[in-house]
């Protein structure tokens, strides 16, 4: 449908719309500011066509600033050419006539990132922005202004930025054409399709080069790079050139990091030194890594050495030389042909701060030009900066020259002008200004004219683009020459499809006019081995032998044998070093005192329980497989030493065997308590019947059960794989062999690990099951809550050994981490065991001896029965319409006196079987919120002693009953009437609020039933009073 975009469409702009999303705070918006007033970081000029200008007005910051220093030639004077251009255009009567060019020009600041965030602004206008659901206060539809709609754009300066913004306007069919960007790569029409220069690709400019080195008569050279597209694909295409020429070594490659470090010039000095003999260094970098390059070349007093030869990058400019004129001394660089544009000299020299304040930047550049200050409160006392007057000029009371791009800056404005006016004079045949058809312009329509115009530059070159929107390669040589204290570029021939070099007119420091010698066929340092240049054979480069590798003689490098590593200058192989964990290792102080804190309290434990060996809280722990669990725990500890001890046969035979015994018996004699207590319970919940293996015989042979088969795979273990130790050449072989190392160690792979431990960690598992489900259990029977919290604490432990067990099995320090973690883990285990299974024990027995006396007595029927007995009162009954109640429990009566609703008494023969179960110190039952509560007492046949017949209450919390029982008729004995409690008024309880218990005598613990308000009685099992 028209004016609906396609998936296509949406789906290519996808990365822009996450872009603008990420850069949206900080992009300048356009919207509802007044026309003709300069941005934040942009001039704005009015016109019926905008376009779009991108300069390095400023360096690359650092400390994370975005921009640094003004740049008066590369930026100001470039910026300036445009606005030059513009004027020249607008003021043309034969060139787009009726039509007033206006302009967006932004500060990428030297940075391919800045210029991504600040070209955005250019595809503002192009967003389509959905106002359907904003409304304005009145009702009515909100007004949008969109930005103003560039069509073309003239830049960027850096191949890296033009790169990056190019991706980003291809987008929108942006037309854009370069002053500056030489990379190769921005040739690939497939991907910078919208893109093109009227500056050569550096792929005549590598080929220029190497035709200047060849006729030097130099063959051994270095290059240097800054890194990025433009000096990489500088490098690399000088490369591939030399290599198809022949004749031409390169020495060193060396490439400028985007943010170097501190002394990283200096270091790139050292290195181009290493080749002394390749006295000639190419450099495709930008200008500022081109002064640093020459600042770090006279720091290493090596003024003269080095004969450099700059890419355009360098040119003719004075930036890069100034005060470093005797280290440049002699370089040769190359510039694309060009003219001094002398309309701009008279044009720029008049410029003043009262008729150029479009320009945002020129007041800066003004007090940086002219070494003063504007404003009075910037002046620093003390300083010799002097206010600044408004009187200086440009080229009189300051040097002036003209940077080298600017020709091709004002060209590339014309070339779009042009292009603009071919598509007026077709689209809009006899129009006077823009027709609907150029309204807005289509950006595909504009590159085709684009790639067609042919006209004179402002220099008298024809300027023209090929099929790949590149123009033809024609060079100006320069060498920097020192004559008489003054220093000047001076051309000394032309490249245009071959060279014209007149040598004579060369000058070379030291030496006149006698051409300097860069050869090749240096001999290599020790450890380097000579590559043969195919087609040169007098000619090599000496690579170093990496790695592992040694040098056998001139030509061949070997990998040394997998035990050894290279010799410092890598002419033969040594051994490599053998580490082990050693006793005195950092790493192994924490396991050893774990283990000797954690021997000495087991065996502290033992010792008290053997001593206190008949008490009732060492019986009552169950003495048999508490002994087996104080075994397993002080294996545990033990293990600790086989892991640190220098592995050998022996000592991986224990560490097989140990390793997992220790945790399989403890983990064995916790999961054989859980599970008699889980079947205890369980019985009871079907018959009064005990169930099978209770007994501690039956609890050890389970026990042991369990741990043969531990011990049955350990034994199927050295029958397949018979232990030893091995040395693992391959752990710590790192990149750099200086630091490999190897590693003696028991044959247990992470694998094998995980089978030998995967055994102890099921019981572990099992065990924790069954600490989950006898929870619930009151905790006067067993240890199931202890159990309980020891097995949690345990798999948390173990869960955190697993990430950092395996997560470490790349890390260096593998050996240590990994056998740190396993020990710790495991006393760890141990530690939790012991201390909160054993330490209250240990802790009552010691310190409060008068906890440790026998209980009443009960059997193991007893314990069988409560547990069925609280199964079959947990039972609900069968509710009728009208609200009475059917139990075996209580029957439903009327509620004498003044109590309202039903009351409930509990049946003589089901209260002496309770009472009966009393008296083994079983629980009483608990109900849920009630109105009532009624307790019903035995019959005098269950009383025992002075109490017999004798009836009373216990009060506790407080909660006192409402009446006293009446005193057992004496002429027939016989149960005595039901004793009624009334809560007091306000008593709010809930179903998990257990009441105060009454407590009848003689029996220690009794039962109550009472109403849950629905009209059903109902008994839950409860803590003992």
């Amino acid at each position: 449908m028209p004016g609906k975009r396609g998936l296509g469409w949406w789906w290519a702009r996808l990365p822009l719309c996450l872009l603008l999303s990420l850069y949206g705070p900080w992009m300048p918006s356009s919207l509802g500011k007044p026309k003709g007033h300069p941005h934040m970081n942009s001039i704005r000029i009015d016109g019926d066509i905008t376009l779009g200008g991108l300069f390095p007005v400023h360096g690359r910051g650092s400390e994370g600033k975005a921009c640094g220093e003004l740049k008066k030639e590369k930026g100001i004077h470039r910026l300036e050419a445009m606005l030059f251009a513009l004027d020249r255009i607008n003021n043309d009567p034969d060139l787009l006539p009726n039509i007033t060019l206006g302009a967006r020009i932004l500060d990428t600041c030297s940075r391919d990132t800045h210029a991504l965030e600040q070209s955005l602004t250019f595809v503002q206008a192009l967003i389509e922005k959905d106002g359907t659901e904003v409304r304005c206060g009145s009702g009515g539809p909100p007004i949008i202004t969109k930005p103003e709609r560039v069509v073309g754009v003239i830049g960027a300066s850096g191949s890296s930025v033009s790169i990056m913004v190019a991706n980003i306007l291809r987008l929108f069919k942006i037309p854009q054409i370069s002053y500056a960007s030489t990379a190769p790569d921005l040739s690939d029409n497939s991907r910078y399709d919208f893109f093109s220069r009227v500056v050569p690709s550096d792929t005549y400019q590598a080929q220029a080069m190497v035709d200047i080195v060849r006729a030097l008569k130099w063959n051994y050279v270095s290059t240097v790079a800054s890194e990025g597209s433009y000096g990489e694909s500088g490098v690399e295409a000088f490369i591939q050139k030399s290599r198809e020429d022949g004749g031409v070594c390169i020495a060193q490659s060396v490439k400028i990091p985007r943010e170097p470090k501190a002394g990283e010039f200096d270091k790139i000095i050292r290195r181009l030194l290493e080749t002394s003999n390749a006295r000639a260094v190419i450099i495709f970098a930008n200008e500022d890594d081109i002064r640093r390059v020459l600042e770090a070349a006279r720091r290493a007093n090596q003024t003269g050495h080095f004969f450099w030869m700059g890419s355009d990058s360098w040119g003719s400019k004075i930036a890069p030389v100034l005060h470093l004129e005797e280290v440049a001394e002699g370089a040769v660089t190359i510039l694309p042909k060009r003219m001094s544009v002398r309309g701009f000299d008279r044009y720029f020299s008049s410029r003043t701060l009262d008729n150029n304040r479009r320009n945002i930047w020129f007041a800066e550049f003004w007090e940086d030009n002219f070494h003063c200050k504007l404003s009075r409160h910037a002046l620093k006392k003390g300083s010799h900066v002097k206010k600044c007057t408004n009187r200086e000029r440009i080229g009189q009371d300051s040097a002036y020259e003209q940077e080298g791009k600017v020709q091709f800056v004002i060209d590339a404005v014309y070339a779009m002008g042009h292009a603009l006016h071919a598509m007026h004079r077709d689209l809009c045949p006899g129009r006077v200004g823009l027709c609907p058809r150029m309204d807005p312009v289509d950006g595909t329509q504009l590159l085709k004219y684009i790639r067609n115009v042919n006209f004179s530059g402002i220099a008298g070159n024809p300027v023209t683009f090929n099929e790949n929107g590149d123009a033809p390669g024609r060079y100006d040589i320069y060498q920097y020459q020192l004559r008489n204290d003054s220093a000047e570029y001076k051309v000394i021939g032309s490249w245009t499809d071959h060279l014209h070099l007149r040598i004579e007119r060369m000058h070379w420091p030291g030496s006149g006019q006698q051409l300097p010698r860069s050869i090749c066929s240096l001999p290599c340092q020790p450890g380097e081995r000579k590559k043969t240049v195919k087609g040169m054979p007098c000619c090599w480069h000496c690579e170093p032998c990496t790695g592992y590798q040694y040098q056998v003689d001139r030509y061949t490098c070997k990998t040394c044998p997998y035990d050894m590593r290279p010799t410092e200058n890598r002419t033969g192989c040594r051994p490599i070093p053998i580490i082990k964990l050693e006793w005195d290792s950092p790493w192994a102080v924490l396991p050893l005192f774990l283990a000797v804190v954690g021997i000495a309290a087991t065996l502290f434990v033992v010792i008290t329980f053997v001593r206190y060996n008949d008490t009732p809280i060492v019986k009552a722990s169950g003495r048999e497989l508490s002994y087996v669990l104080l075994a397993g725990i002080f294996l545990c500890y033990a293990t600790t030493f086989l892991m640190i001890a220098e592995p050998d046969l022996g000592t991986c035979s224990l560490r097989r065997i140990f390793l997992g015994l220790g945790m399989s018996i403890s983990y064995a004699a916790l999961l054989t308590k859980t599970n008699r207590i889980y079947r205890i319970f369980e019985q009871g919940k079907r018959s009064v019947s005990a169930p099978r293996f209770i007994s501690p015989a039956s609890q050890l042979a389970i026990t042991f059960s369990l741990i043969s088969l531990q011990l049955l795979g350990i034994c199927v273990w050295f029958v397949v794989d018979p232990s030893h130790s091995v040395v693992d050449f391959q752990d710590q072989r790192t990149l750099d062999p200086r630091f490999a190392r190897g590693v003696l160690k028991c044959d247990i792979s992470d694998l094998s690990l995980i089978c030998l431990l995967g055994y102890s960690m099921l019981l572990m598992v099992t065990c924790t099951v069954y600490a989950i489900k006898t929870r619930g259990v009151p905790e006067t029977f067993n240890e199931a809550k202890p159990i309980g919290f020891t097995m949690y604490t345990t798999c948390i432990v173990w869960l955190a050994f697993i990430p950092i067990f395996f997560g470490t099995s790349q890390s260096a320090d593998k050996l240590y981490i990994q056998t740190t973690t396993l020990t710790v883990s495991v006393s760890l285990s141990a530690s939790v065991s012991l201390g909160m299974l054993y330490m209250p024990k240990v802790y009552i027995i010691l310190f409060h001896p008068e906890q440790n006396v026998p209980k009443r007595k009960r059997s193991l029927k007893a314990v069988v029965t409560a547990a069925a007995m609280s199964n079959k009162f947990t039972q609900k009954g069968n509710f009728r319409p009208n609200g009475e109640a059917k139990s075996e429990l209580c029957e439903n009566l009327e509620a004498p006196g003044n109590l309202q609703g039903p009351a409930c008494v509990i049946q003589p023969a089901i209260a002496r079987r309770i009472i009966k179960a009393c008296h083994h110190n079983l629980p009483f039952f608990s109900i849920k919120p009630h109105n009532y509560v009624f307790i019903a007492s035995e019959d005098e046949q269950g009383g025992e002693g002075e109490n017999k017949g004798r009836w009373g209450l216990r009060r506790k919390w407080g909660l006192a009953p409402s009446a006293r029982p009446p005193p057992t008729p004496s002429a027939e004995p016989g149960p005595p009437p039901p004793f009624r409690v009334q809560l007091p008024p306000g008593t709010h309880l809930t179903s998990r609020t257990p009441l105060p218990p009454f407590i009848l005598k003689p029996a220690p613990v009794c039962f109550k039933v009472q109403w849950a308000g629905s009209g059903r009685a109902e008994a839950k099992v409860a803590k003992s009073g």
